[in-house]
């Protein structure tokens, strides 16, 4: 089976996580992807090769290998004219140009929009960067915990309470929501261009990502201008969308918002009595009530394990979910069933998981197409599809234009 972009190929000139992340969507989607790193390789190499793996593939890189999976590497000096004519004449063959610079650096390379247009009418130039390429702070550089996180109030509205510290995400995960948002901006393009057959220019920002991921806060917010109700466990409008502990340390979360959650939920924890005692009897009661109702709850979980209060849930129509450790999703049935974590064989390692993209195709082929390069892996190769001969070819090598 294809895939949907088999057709298309992909220069990106780019660095770490986000931008790279949507050009591996592209990859898994088929997309025939070159990445030009500098001389020295994209500085996100090798800083984080995890301590803990003790196999074959002790001390690989695999966040660098998750956002870069299935591309060619060619590494190429841009500050040396004959480089820029390198990536030019790779461009000249593109139909999507993808990168994080923001526009200064882009018409420092000869990489802006209006450049490149001239070579390859018809191109996707996509653009991802920390604040957006206009504005006040267009200049700044942003990672996901600044721009994404920080900046747009996400870290702020996680808090737990109104005094509760700010918590520190998990690597990446505003790179790759915003890498998500690059790469469905660059498949819309792509349409655009074929039926107009002018170049397109997309870009987005983990600013504007972020913005939107809270999009059910902002459209409140930005009328009242009120800052958010950080609301503790203890402190919820209701017991029915809270989180609760079980007896083997686990927990659970429950999101019921239908008129007949109440009477489910007494239902599954066996307190029918809590229907008519007048502290809890009506939603307002138990919102006034709602410390010592959490209180009571945590006590009734504490019986029984996670597992078990989840069949029991089941039974009752309980809407939940488990709080799963890290280490716990990839053995969970439903990821197996769903090929969250398929295979990749590494020509000279052997076969590890990775992570699929989270989307799927009845008719084409969306999957990991192989490892990551080494910086520059397939430079000569690609110098050579570009009508470079060995002589001219090694002199780039001599003069450190490529490596």
């Amino acid at each position: 089976m294809s895939g949907p972009l088999d057709d298309v190929t992909v220069v990106e000139v780019d660095s770490f996580m986000a931008a790279p992340s949507a050009a591996a969507l592209l990859a898994d989607m088929g997309a025939r992807v070159v990445k030009v790193e500098p001389l020295q390789g994209d500085p996100m190499r090798g800083l984080s090769r995890p301590l803990k793996i003790e196999s074959a593939f002790e001390g690989y890189d695999f966040q660098f290998d998750v956002d870069n999976r299935g591309k060619r590497s060619i590494a190429v000096n841009l500050n040396d004219s004959e480089g820029i004519e390198v990536v030019h004449r790779l461009i000249g063959g593109a139909q999507v140009f993808l990168c994080n610079l923001l526009p200064k650096r882009q018409r420092r390379f000869g990489l802006d929009a209006g450049t490149l247009f001239e070579l390859r009418p018809g191109l996707v130039h996509a653009t991802l960067t920390g604040y957006g390429t206009s504005g006040p702070d267009a200049w700044r550089p942003g990672y996901d915990v600044t721009a994404f996180f920080g900046r747009s109030g996400l870290y702020d509205a996680m808090r737990e309470g109104e005094d509760g510290v700010v918590p520190m995400a998990r690597p990446a995960q505003g790179d790759h929501t915003a890498g998500l948002a690059l790469a469905m901006a660059i498949l819309a393009a792509l349409r655009l261009a074929e039926r107009s057959g002018e170049g397109q220019v997309v870009e987005t920002s983990l600013y504007e990502t972020a913005v939107w991921t809270q999009a059910s806060d902002f459209c409140v917010t930005a009328m009242d201008r009120a800052p958010v109700r950080r609301r503790a466990r203890r402190e919820q409008l209701t017991p029915m969308t809270n989180r609760y502990p079980c007896k083997d340390g686990h927990w659970v979360v429950l999101n019921m918002l239908d008129a007949g959650a109440w009477e489910r939920l007494c239902g599954a924890l066996g307190r029918d009595d809590w229907l008519d005692d007048e502290r809890y009897d009506t939603p307002k009661n138990r919102y006034r009530r709602m410390p010592e109702l959490v209180e009571a709850i945590d006590d009734v979980l504490s019986a029984r394990t996670r597992d078990e209060w989840g069949r029991i849930f089941d039974d009752h129509g309980v809407i939940w979910g488990p709080v799963l450790s890290l280490d716990e999703v990839p053995d969970d049935p439903q990821a197996q069933a769903l090929g969250l974590f398929p295979p990749v064989e590494h020509p000279e390692l052997g076969t590890y998981r990775t992570v699929n993209a989270p989307i799927r195709s009845a008719t084409a082929e969306v999957k990991p197409r192989g490892p990551s390069p080494a910086p520059g892996e397939h430079t000569r190769e690609i110098l050579s599809g570009l009508g470079y001969g060995n002589v001219d070819i090694q002199r780039l090598y001599d003069r450190s234009i490529v490596a």
